[in-house]
């Protein structure tokens, strides 16, 4: 029977991914607890912060930066990427109240073939190798990101004892609205079934990732790899960049506690509009490719519930296996964000509003507006 054949795929696709997909969503690839002891010294550490109107999330963001207690040289630069809310003001007063200097680089008109965060990066970055002596590493942060005490010194310890040129941490997004706690875990568990962090993690493996937010690059590594510029179009420019540092060492990709979003999402739409941003773009803004997902997704997701209750037997038996496997991946990550596992049955549904908010991805491309992000649209023209 057809149904049972289906059944019988879906099933199979879950064991795979269950057993056999890098343990992707038992959420165990964490930062450590504590910092390795550097015996030879902790080298200096640039903060490259790009900000595009972020003057109400600079005072705890940009201020938990200046808190570190790191006990290497540690210099910070804010890249106010043409604001018109007084982002420039605000980390000034955030650096007068913690008495700790900042460096502030007003960023230039986007050019043609960049992206406007790789683009900011990208000034922050040239003022860094611009110091005498050029720092070690780039912290290359964003505006929204809040660093618990210590927070930057586990880090480095951790990239220096693995000789990583790339350590990210996943920040832990913002989960409070109802439309955070019913879409946000299952965010970060779709990025994790794409790009396994334990993969990652291995060198004999080719997949790379790394998260946005939070990444620590040896400087000369990044040199290597001939800089920010070779990302300089990428919309989901994280994952572009641990591509080409993997090809000069080791990576390393884990989520944090101590690492957190202050950004919140407080209705579906506003996840929808952050999804909808770049989903495309992951796509490769291919048709194609967007036909493949959304019937992938259906196939995944959406009918193993549907055959578990209205199929016949024995279909619905191992639609049922099929969905219950399903229930218990969602699981850890819930755990990790304090949800309650009901949310877990809800999964089926959760992802039919992934795979709509890539249909509508799309669609903005095709209006014009790819990659939207403050007014600004930063999808390729050529693509467009």
């Amino acid at each position: 029977m057809l149904s049972v054949a289906i059944a019988s795929l879906v099933l199979g696709i879950w064991i795979y991914l269950t057993f056999l997909h890098g343990n992707f969503w038992l959420v165990d690839e964490r930062e450590e607890d504590s910092a390795p002891i550097s015996k030879s010294g902790w080298p200096s550490v640039a903060v490259v912060i790009p900000a595009r109107d972020e003057a109400s999330m600079l005072p705890r963001s940009l201020a938990s930066i200046l808190a570190q207690d790191y006990p290497g040289k540690l210099s910070v630069i804010v890249v106010d990427d043409q604001s018109s809310d007084g982002t420039a003001d605000a980390a000034r007063a955030v650096s007068s109240k913690a008495g700790r200097d900042i460096t502030i680089v007003e960023g230039k008109a986007l050019p043609a073939g960049w992206a406007g965060k790789v683009w900011a990066q990208a000034q922050g970055i040239a003022k860094a190798n611009a110091a005498r002596p050029a720092p070690d590493y780039l912290l290359l942060t964003d505006a929204d990101i809040y660093y618990a005490p210590g927070a930057l010194k586990r880090l480095v310890g951790r990239a220096k004892s693995g000789n990583y040129v790339l350590a990210s941490l996943m920040a832990k997004l913002h989960c409070d609205s109802f439309a955070e706690r019913a879409l946000i875990p299952a965010f970060v568990f779709f990025f994790q079934m794409l790009y396994p962090f334990a993969w990652v993690n291995r060198s004999d493996r080719k997949v790379a990732a790394a998260a946005g937010g939070c990444m620590l690059v040896k400087r000369e590594a990044l040199k290597r790899a001939g800089g920010i510029e070779a990302i300089q179009d990428a919309l989901i420019d994280d994952c572009a960049l641990a591509k080409v540092m993997k090809r000069q060492g080791p990576i390393s990709l884990q989520l944090s506690e101590a690492v957190n979003s202050i950004r919140p999402y407080p209705a579906f739409g506003d996840i929808a509009r952050m999804v909808s941003r770049s989903a495309y773009a992951q796509l490769n803004y291919s048709p194609l490719l967007l036909m493949g997902t959304v019937a992938g997704m259906a196939l995944t997701f959406l009918l193993a519930p549907l055959l578990t209750m209205f199929g016949g037997f024995p279909a619905n038996w191992i639609a049922g296996l099929a969905w219950a496997l399903m229930t218990l991946a969602l699981l850890p990550i819930l755990r990790f964000y304090g949800q309650s596992p009901f949310w877990a049955l809800a999964l089926p549904l959760i992802a039919a509003c992934y795979v709509a908010f890539t249909v509508n991805s799309a669609y903005q491309h095709g209006q014009g507006r790819g990659g939207m992000w403050k007014g600004r649209s930063q999808a390729p023209a050529k693509t467009r």
